[in-house]
């Protein structure tokens, strides 16, 4: 297990909670992906060290607001979750924009529908994720879009010799 691995352990999130959203966005577009091929492919995008350097970032700010040791109004920010917000989405974009525009559309999608651990990371509870479901949603998308480019069955065209 890596070092980032552990840190998402830590607050809550194993690889397979992102590999089975992987599965879930790639599966109608490719009937031959394996729960394997996305483990891969969330490993691959994890092992990218920009995306870690976001990771670190977004999930340090939610454990400071746990502790209570951001200035305000950024502490009430983050623990009201401001809809208005938008740095936690920003930052995730960071992530999704690793394997291009397929990622940023399937980010869109996942922070609007919620599914698996993103869900349980969005609940208010003890604990603040204002972060880390965008970034694992940004993650998910990541992996997923790098699938899809990889896909052999994807149609290629050739361009012209001259427009």
């Amino acid at each position: 297990m890596t070092g980032i691995e552990k840190w998402l352990l830590k607050r809550g999130v194993a690889v397979a909670d992102i590999t089975e959203i992987v599965y879930m966005l790639q599966l109608p577009y490719n009937s031959d992906l394996t729960m394997e091929d996305c483990e891969e492919s969330v490993r691959a995008v994890l092992a990218k060290r920009e995306v870690q350097y976001v990771l670190f970032t977004g999930i340090a700010l939610d454990e400071l607001a746990e502790k209570k040791l951001l200035p305000e109004p950024l502490q009430a920010i983050m623990e009201t979750d401001e809809s208005l917000f938008g740095v936690d989405e920003t930052l995730a974009l960071g992530i999704t924009n690793v394997y291009g525009m397929i990622g940023l559309t399937s980010f869109g999608y996942l922070d609007k529908v919620k599914p698996g651990i993103i869900r349980q990371l969005n609940v208010k509870g003890e604990k603040i994720h204002v972060f880390l479901d965008d970034l694992v949603a940004g993650l998910a998308a990541a992996a997923s879009a790098r699938i899809a480019h990889q896909d052999p069955k994807a149609l290629r065209y050739d361009l012209p010799d001259s427009p």
